[in-house]
């Protein structure tokens, strides 16, 4: 299920405040609120994306370097629920001993976070999707974790061939998946996608049992 083209009103971010940094379940910061936490390689897009949802060019570090979130950093947002952002996976400039420590706090943050309603897993829309990439997937499936796609940097290659490349991976996620999960275009530029996120994330929580 591909969300391209429709507009529609959707929540508004008015508040996005930084919380505080973890490496484990057990060190997150209190009031225990809805988690909805994003991940993606490394160098995806993943803290420009964040910080144009939350409309806040500074909320996110961002850089060209890829590799800098080591933590999982849990920002509030309209004192209502968590944004989390999570460290990237497959950066292989990493030292082993690092790639396996920041592997092990994400899969224990994942599955073990009673909180997280949703994981927005994000993949760039101008390259063939990797074998990592289908690993982690298809490990949440595995796992039971809900999660949704988001293919990022939608600005970066005309729309034809954006269609194109997103049709290819979605083929090859299909040979894993019957069904796909909700999947998203993105383009932190343009702003693309940003009300039809914000509206599945809206969806999320009015679903969540009193």
């Amino acid at each position: 299920m591909l969300y391209l083209c429709p507009i529609v009103m959707s929540i508004k971010i008015t508040e996005a405040v930084f919380c505080a940094s973890s490496t484990t379940v057990e060190q997150r910061v209190a009031p225990f609120l809805p988690e909805l936490a994003f991940i993606g390689r490394s160098n995806v897009g993943k803290s420009s994306l964040i910080n144009m949802l939350c409309n806040n060019s500074k909320l996110a570090h961002t850089s060209s370097k890829p590799g800098k979130t080591t933590l999982i950093n849990h920002f509030k947002i309209n004192n209502s629920w968590y944004l989390v952002d999570l460290p990237g996976y497959g950066y292989a400039k990493l030292p082993k001993k690092e790639r396996e420590r920041l592997s092990k706090m994400i899969f224990e943050y994942i599955n073990n976070s009673k909180e997280l309603l949703n994981l927005f897993v994000l993949l760039d829309s101008r390259h063939d999707i990797q074998q990592i990439d289908l690993n982690f997937i298809n490990m949440l499936g595995e796992a039971g974790v809900p999660f949704s796609i988001i293919y990022t940097k939608a600005d970066k290659q005309g729309v034809n061939a954006l269609a194109k490349q997103i049709e290819k991976n979605n083929t090859a996620l299909k040979e894993y998946w019957e069904e796909l999960p909700p999947t998203f275009v993105s383009s932190s530029q343009t702003r693309q996608g940003k009300e039809d996120i914000l509206k599945h994330i809206e969806n999320l929580l009015k679903h969540i049992k009193p």
